[in-house]
Formats: structure tokens, sequence, C-alpha cells
């Protein structure tokens, strides 16, 4: 699609080497890893080496420095590899959970974990969401009391992805059940192997099914005084300033898996011969397909005017639900008639246009549903 003039060179090198690095070492495995049900490690190691781990973390920990147009970059190029659960197991670390740790972590606690998550030594989780609370961080009912020099955790935690992959954990919990949840909320730093934590079960997926999801309990977890990230009562605030470059990258991520399946149906259907002619030659198919062109970059424009809006400290919270909202449904309406286009073909598992179609699902589910992005956008005109 046209490039916008936003970027720099510096972002075009950067996306020529994320596109490089999609297609030598991600499209290729795709398949495999959807059928082990998870991403090798060492990918996520090499994306370490190559810088994307760290996209807007400081260079003094192995970062990049780079801005929030990087960080759309990145989701969009990841979602273009046409395989969702290891763009969504990156992102998950990249822009989901590790960000908890660099906006509210002590210099002391990124000096220890920083340089390993920026390296893909460590993979981050987030575990916010329980079988009451999604969007609605208020209802989190995890509870965390003070013992001695310790905070001593328990509850559950669903939906987790990396649950099972991941090596620390960025845990809400309430500390205070008598204040409003809005206040009554804190983040806690937990590694992987402290006594009390473990994951009850691995869920089954209809997508993003490299990508795996856990359920998590919390038994009597014991974590140090100094392992509680930002203020005590400062969570809910924190998970809610997390949600908008959450919702960023999906979106991001997103148009990316559309710009991709409008590119594989192109070449099939001005392939695909039916009726003496190709299906390109008809023309509902050619129009239907141009008709989703326009609005993938419209949705696309939006993404990149909100994402330099937020670098430049704007407020975007109206802008970044409209994103949320509007690609989550648009991406499947894209996959909808990309599937439908391939005939039988598109229906067969194994093939990337099926796959792509099931992984698009929850992108009007998951990090805040179409339903309630509509009312956060509501809520500002």
């Amino acid at each position: 699609m046209t490039d916008m003039p936003f970027l720099t060179d510096e972002h075009r090198i950067f996306r020529d080497q994320l596109r490089r690095f999609v297609e030598d070492e991600v499209r290729p495995h795709a398949t495999v890893w959807e059928a082990a049900g998870e991403i090798p490690r060492a990918v996520l190691r090499r994306m370490g080496e190559l810088g994307f781990l760290g996209i807007r973390y400081p260079e003094a920990h192995g970062g990049a420095a780079m801005d929030t147009l990087a960080t759309v970059i990145f989701a969009e190029e990841l979602g273009r590899s046409g395989c969702g659960g290891f763009a969504i197991t990156a992102l998950v670390h990249t822009d989901m959970a590790s960000p908890h740790l660099a906006n509210a972590g002590t210099p002391d606690q990124i000096a220890r974990y920083m340089p390993d998550i920026i390296a893909g030594r460590r993979i981050t989780a987030v575990a916010v969401t329980e079988p009451d609370a999604g969007s609605d961080v208020g209802g989190i009912r995890s509870q965390a009391r003070l013992d001695g020099n310790h905070w001593v955790l328990n509850g559950r935690k669903l939906y987790i992805t990396n649950g099972v992959l991941g090596d620390l954990y960025f845990v809400a919990a309430r500390t205070d059940m008598q204040a409003k949840p809005s206040r009554g909320t804190t983040m806690f730093i937990v590694e992987k192997g402290t006594q009390g934590l473990s994951v009850a079960r691995q869920l089954d997926k209809s997508g993003w099914r490299s990508s795996d999801t856990a359920e998590l309990l919390l038994d009597d977890v014991r974590v140090p005084a100094d392992q509680v990230l930002g203020e005590i009562g400062g969570g809910f605030y924190a998970i809610m300033q997390n949600f908008q470059n959450e919702r960023l990258v999906l979106g991001a991520q997103a148009m990316g898996e559309a710009q991709r399946a409008l590119e594989i149906t192109l070449d099939y259907v001005k392939d695909r011969k039916a009726f003496g002619a190709t299906l390109w030659d008809k023309q509902v198919i050619r129009q239907r397909l141009a008709h989703r062109w326009a609005e993938v970059a419209a949705a696309r424009a939006l993404i990149y005017q909100t994402a330099a809006a937020m670098e430049a400290g704007n407020d975007c919270v109206r802008e970044v639900s409209a994103i949320k909202a509007l690609c989550g449904e648009l991406v499947n309406k894209v996959m909808y008639d990309c599937q439908q286009f391939h005939g039988g073909f598109g229906y067969m598992t194994g093939t990337e246009i099926e796959r792509m179609v099931r992984d698009a699902r929850v992108q009007a589910i998951g990090g805040g549903a179409t339903e309630v992005m509509l009312e956060e956008i509501a809520k500002r005109l």
C-alpha cells in the first residue's frame, strides 16, 4: 500500500528488515508452529538479536529508542506474516506485558529484567484477565495481602497469552478490597517457578494456535515487597494506560493481516479460471476486492495518524478505541471475502487463508471487544 508521509528513512529501513525476517524465518515455518501449538524460543531470541524486541526501550538496556510509529510498523509487519499466533506471541511480549515494567519499574527492577526481555532471554506475560474481569478491570478478584516483607497472592487468571511460555508475569491483584478497584489494585512482578504459581491448564483455541494461552493459579504465591510494580494501589491506572498502546498495535496487526489476505487473494483470483475466464474478470469479485482495499487503506491511515498524534503527546483514547473497533471488524470482513473467493481451496485446513480466517476472528474480541470500544468512543463524542 501507499507509503505513509510520517515515515523517516530509519522507519523504512526497519520495515524492510522486518519484512525480510518474516519472509525468511516465519512464513516457511508457520504450519509447523501451528501443529506444535507454540513458537520456538529460538525464534524469539533471534528477534532479540536483531533488535526487534526493544524498539522503544532505551539503548542503555539494548533497545532501539524508536517511536510509536515504529511500534505500528512492527505490529503491521508481524500481521502480514499470515501467522497470527506468532504475531501475538511477540506483541504481548513487546507491547502488552513488558511496557508495565518500562513504565513503572524501579531502576533496580529495570536493570534486573529489561536486558533479558529485550534480548528474548526472558519472555513476558501480563496476568490481568480473570473469569469475571477482562476489559472490566474493576472486576478483578485476585487478592494480595502483606505478610511481613512479602505479599501473598491468591486467585485465578484466565486467557493469559504466553502463560506457558512466559518467564516473567506482571500480575494484577487487589491489595485493598475496601477501596474502589481504581484505587485498590496493584501490579506485581512474579517470576516463573515461584512457589504457588502454576499453569492450571493450557487452553485450546480455534485460532492463534501457535500462541499458547493458559489459565494460571495463584495459591499463596509469596512475592518480595520489592517486586511491587509501581505504586501500591496504582495498578488500575497502569493497566488502563497500557490499553491504549495495546489496542493501537492490535489494530495495526489486524490491518497487516488484511493486507496479506488481499495480496494472496489477488494472486489467486488473477490465476484461477472458471467459466472460460479468470475470477479477476468477474466484475463483482474485482469490485469487492477493490472496496476492501479502500477500506483497509483508510483504516491504516487512521492508525498511522493516531500513532503520530500519540507520539506528540495527545490524548487519543477516542481514536485508539475507534481503531480497535474498526479494524477488528474490518479484518473479519476482508477474511470472509478472501476465503469466499478462494472457493473450496480456502476451506482446506493447512492453507494460509484458512488459518488467517480463524486467526482474525479474535480481533473483534480480545484486547477490548468491539462493543466495549464503541462505548468508549460514545463517551467522548
